[in-house]
Order: structure tokens, then C-alpha cells, then sequence
């Protein structure tokens, strides 16, 4: 059986950083990445306990711990007095390869369990039990509030803490600044390709979705105000909404110069901006800081939402909305009201604990560093393959013989599942492209496992449809 335990075979475990979070959880995912890009292979031995932690230089409940936590992961398998081997990857039998479901990554470096734990305790401490049991006013305390300042703040920089307002979620943000910003019938503007929340919630509140032409930057500008011009009767188009940073679905991220002539067009024609902002705290990590906001540019037009769903994790179901303009705010809130009269006080106060403490940067850090190796991961196995990659997703282009829709029963088939462009894009003629989310899939292996079906799949020809005969 093949040996892994000599020093030369240790390549792949690599060094522990000093500032890389517990050593056990670096051990652990050296392990998940050896098997993920082939190093470590399914039947391979790993050293044992003793002589893995003389080698690091860290005490034997260390590398105890990496190997339990490796076991939970399914990654290796222990064979008693034989010792500690690469597990086979695990055959699922039902649940689907999800490369659909746009959710941040599992924090690398980081044990989410244990930081939950502590967090909850830490709440219990020192808030009132009965509080978090009962009803409470929306748009959250101060305290809420002064954790949105600061989390708003390598955005913005210091902002008023009155001019924020936490909300259950960016989905319920955006329906209540519908509501407040625009009547029965009025027209959203919004590029082709977009958030399908946004539809929904327009359609829902009986307000239509008119896209406007893009370029490589882009809303085109003029474009807008050709459209605010063609829909001023019987309903004017009041709201344009952008998603301007790592766009979901397009993973495009608009410059600055760009943003600034949008702010001014929209400006001519009259109309507020809805500013969905999910992913620019993913995008200011490793990479280039992306532009400022457009809210930056003109406070009392645009309207800011940043929910932490999408670079922390959804079931916190926490928004913050900026909303400078004292009238617009109280529209909002009522608005929020009628919608949900509350958020969850216990997930709310988790998400004020987190950040005051800063445990939710060091949640945000650990996504960044694993979203940024998965989609390293992506480039090497979908080489050759023209596709933009954002913070957990990218916008795959299809080779010609494939549609979108037909690549995604394929898929399905397959066992895997991907999002095409036609739930992006309500135009006859959707681009010829798929969302591939990097997230949803926790083990890294696995999702090595599911990009490589999926290049296999595109690598070949649809097969012709044939009439069953039986």
C-alpha cells in the first residue's frame, strides 16, 4: 500500500502560518487540498500522530485534533493500529453536486463551530434572555446600528450611526425600498442580466423590470436616460437598481469612471438608485480594492444595501441599509414594518456581538482566503475556458453547441447542478452562459470533484435526442 509518510512525501503539508488561525484547522485543510489537487491520493497513509507533530513542532493534541477534525470532513479514515489513510471520496446517492446555490465558502482557518458557540455565550451573557424572546422595534438599537458604522466602514468611513438600518435580510431591504421609493405600476431600471430577488419582488409589488443596454463597463448612461425618457406615461421609470461590484450573475465589477457618469445621468432623468452591494467586502482582500460605491457619490440618490449572507453566512439574515435622507428613512421603516416587523433579536444581537468583538472579520478574512483559492482551484480545472470569476461565482461562456438550458438537464443528469443564464435574464434571448457557484459545496475536494464533471461535460458534444423504444 502506498506510504506517505517520509519527509520527502510531506510536501504537500506545507509550513503553518503564524497568522493563519487554529493550527489543527491548518493541518486539516492541507489535508482537504492535498486530496483536492491530487497529491494526496484515496488509500495513502499519513504519518503518524508523534512523528507529524515532531515535524511541525507542535504538541500531539494539535495533530490529534487535525485528524479528528479531518474524519468529520470525511477526508481520512483510521484503521486502528494500521493508522491514519486518505479516505476514498464519498458516493452520495441522493443529494446533488450544488454548484447552484450562491453562499459563501466555509471560512479557512477558521472553526465556525467554536466561534458560534462562543458568540451565542457571549450574547447570553450579557443581554437580557427575556429581551431577545420578545418584540422590539425595526431597524434595530443603536448598538445594531454603531456595528453597521462599522462594518460599512472600509466602504465609507465613519458614518453616522442614525443614518443606518438593520434589516432581516437584503431580499426584505430591497422590497421595503421599493415600496417607499416608487408607486404601483412605476418602472425599475436595471441591467439585463440580474439578481432574480429583484424580479420577483417587483412583480410581487406590482412595479415593472425594464433592462437597459450594457457595455463592457456596464449600464450604459446615455441608455438610461434614452430609457427614463421612453418610460416617463403613464408610469415613470423612478428606480434604477445596480448591482456594481462582482455582479451576480456576470461577476463584473464596475469602474469608477463609470459609476460617476450612471450617478449623473440618473440625476438628469430624476431617479433614485437602489445600490445592491452584497460582495464588495469579498473583492477588498488579496486583489485590488474595488471602487468606491456610487452611494459615496451622491448620499441622498442612492440607497445602499450590504447584506452579510453573501460573505458571511445566510442564516445570520442580517442587512444594513443606508439611508441618509431623514424622510426617505421613515418611508423605509414603515415600509419594513408591513414586510417583517421584525429581525431575530438573538441573530441580530450574533451579528452586533460579532462584529463589536471582531469576530465577524476574522469570519470575513477566512472566506476571502478559501473564495480565493476555490477560484484558483476553477482556473486550473476550467482552463482554456473563457469565464469571469467574482468573489464566489463565475460566469461561465458556453461553448456553441451547448445552450444554457441544455447544459444544465445535462448536468442534472450528470449529478450536478448549475444555474444558466434565462434565470438571470428575462429576454427572449439570455446570453449563452451559466453561474457556477464556488461556495455551496463545503469539502474543496468535492468541488474539485464537481468542476472536473463539469469540464468533462463541456468538453464534449450534446447527444442527439432519440425517441425511446421499448
Amino acid at each position: 500500500m502506498p506510504q506517505a509518510s517520509s519527509i520527502q512525501e510531506l510536501a504537500w503539508l506545507g509550513e503553518l502560518r503564524q497568522n493563519g488561525g487554529p493550527r489543527y484547522l491548518q493541518i486539516a485543510d492541507s489535508i482537504e487540498r492535498a486530496l483536492s489537487d491530487g497529491h494526496l491520493q484515496p488509500g495513502d497513509r499519513l504519518p503518524p500522530q508523534r512523528s507529524l507533530a515532531a515535524r511541525l513542532g507542535v504538541d500531539l493534541t494539535t495533530v490529534t485534533r487535525a485528524y479528528d477534525e479531518a474524519k468529520r470532513r470525511q477526508l481520512v479514515q483510521g484503521k486502528g493500529a494500521a493508522g491514519t489513510y486518505a479516505a476514498a471520496p464519498k458516493v452520495e446517492l441522493a443529494p446533488m453536486l450544488d454548484l447552484g446555490m450562491n453562499i459563501p465558502p466555509p471560512p479557512a482557518g477558521a472553526d465556525f463551530d467554536d466561534m458560534l458557540k462562543r458568540g451565542l455565550n457571549q450574547v447570553l451573557m450579557r443581554t437580557d434572555s427575556d429581551l431577545l424572546m420578545s418584540y422590539q422595534l425595526g431597524g434595530g438599537s443603536q448598538a445594531d446600528r454603531a456595528a453597521g458604522a462599522m462594518w460599512l466602514a472600509p466602504m465609507f468611513g465613519k458614518l453616522d450611526e442614525d443614518h443606518i438600518v438593520a434589516c432581516p435580510g437584503a431580499q426584505c431591504a430591497l422590497a421595503a425600498l421599493i415600496l417607499a421609493l416608487s408607486k404601483p405600476g412605476d418602472v425599475i431600471l436595471a441591467e439585463p442580466a440580474i439578481y432574480p430577488g429583484l424580479r420577483s419582488a417587483a412583480a410581487q409589488l406590482g412595479r415593472r423590470v425594464a433592462a437597459v443596454e450594457v457595455d463592457q463597463h456596464g449600464m450604459r448612461p446615455e441608455a438610461l436616460e434614452q430609457a427614463c425618457r421612453k418610460h416617463s406615461k403613464p408610469h415613470r421609470a423612478c428606480l434604477v437598481y445596480l448591482n456594481p461590484t462582482l455582479q451576480n450573475p456576470t461577476a463584473h465589477t464596475m469602474p469608477a469612471q463609470r459609476r460617476r457618469e450612471i450617478v449623473l445621468a440618473a440625476a438628469r432623468c430624476g431617479a433614485a438608485i437602489i445600490e445592491d452591494d452584497p460582495y464588495w467586502l469579498l473583492a477588498d482582500g488579496g486583489e485590488a480594492a474595488p471602487p468606491p460605491p456610487l452611494a459615496q457619490l451622491a448620499p441622498r440618490r442612492v440607497h445602499y444595501i450590504a447584506t452579510l449572507s453573501k460573505c458571511l453566512a445566510p442564516g445570520l439574515r442580517t442587512a444594513f441599509v443606508l439611508l441618509p435622507d431623514a424622510q426617505v428613512r421613515e418611508r423605509f421603516l414603515q415600509a419594513l414594518r408591513a414586510l417583517v416587523l421584525m429581525p431575530s433579536p438573538l441573530a441580530g444581537a450574533l451579528v452586533t456581538q460579532w462584529i463589536h468583538d471582531g469576530t465577524a472579520q476574522r469570519l470575513l478574512a477566512g472566506v476571502r482566503e478559501e473564495a480565493q483559492a476555490r477560484r484558483q482551484l476553477a482556473a486550473q480545472i476550467l482552463a482554456g475556458l473563457q469565464f469571469a470569476p467574482g468573489g464566489i461565482h463565475i460566469w461561465l461562456a458556453l461553448p456553441d453547441y451547448w445552450s444554457p438550458e441544455q447544459l444544465a438537464r445535462a448536468a442534472h443528469a450528470e449529478g450536478l447542478a448549475v444555474t444558466p443564464s434565462g434565470a438571470f435574464d428575462g429576454s427572449a434571448s439570455p446570453p449563452n452562459a451559466i453561474r457556477i457557484s464556488l461556495g455551496s459545496i463545503r469539502e474543496r475536494a468535492r468541488l474539485a470533484g464537481a468542476l472536473r464533471k463539469l469540464s468533462q461535460l463541456l468538453g464534449r458534444k450534446p447527444p442527439a435526442r432519440r425517441a425511446a423504444v421499448v
